[in-house]
């Protein structure tokens, strides 16, 4: 079982907010890397995991939410995004991935040592997220085509941040080093 998880941040969205409709452009636009990613993930018998928010339904049945955040902006990704059978699917009460979920027992579960980090907003849900992995010993990845925030200027100072706090590596999906996360592999991302 190799020990690597794609996590998929709040990209199941229904963009119902002041800058939803920008955040949205930038999703739709980064979605081919992120697909591209997930599918070199799961040859490579990598984890993907979904963490969504709520949308104050608080149940994490994927389909309930799916359709709530289904409409002119979201239908375009969500048609794309939606979660395999074999993916696994939590949702958050908050920012982090980490905080009130079953996300860190599910990687301890898993064997999870390697977090490749994707969604909205990359100032916000991916940088706390980021930071509550790195206090727990994760090795962070975080492909900057492959995460978006609001303002340009807000996705590079979270990037800034995760790269020289954090340790993650943050070049784009096509030249992160993931070839040495799957030893036995050699398939490439290309």
């Amino acid at each position: 079982m190799h020990k690597t998880a794609l996590l998929i941040i709040d990209l199941i969205n229904d963009f119902q907010f002041e800058h939803g409709p920008i955040l949205a452009k930038k999703c739709r636009d980064m979605l081919p890397s992120i697909l591209q990613l997930k599918n070199w993930i799961r040859e490579n018998q990598g984890h993907v995991i979904y963490i969504n928010d709520h949308y104050n339904l608080w149940q994490a049945d994927m389909n309930k939410i799916i359709q709530h955040c289904d409409n002119e902006l979201s239908s375009p990704i969500l048609k794309d995004i939606t979660p395999k059978e074999d993916d696994y699917f939590l949702i958050k009460p908050h920012y982090s991935a980490f905080y009130e979920t079953p996300l860190n027992t599910l990687l301890g579960h898993l064997k999870v040592q390697n977090l490749i980090l994707t969604g909205v907003a990359g100032n916000i849900c991916i940088l706390f997220t980021a930071n509550d992995a790195h206090m727990r010993n994760y090795k962070l990845y975080v492909p900057k085509n492959c995460i978006a925030s609001n303002s340009e200027k807000d996705n590079e100072h979270a990037l800034t941040v995760m790269e020289a706090i954090l340790k993650a590596e943050i070049s784009p999906s096509s030249q992160l080093s993931l070839h040495s996360l799957f030893e036995t592999s050699s398939k490439t991302l290309e």
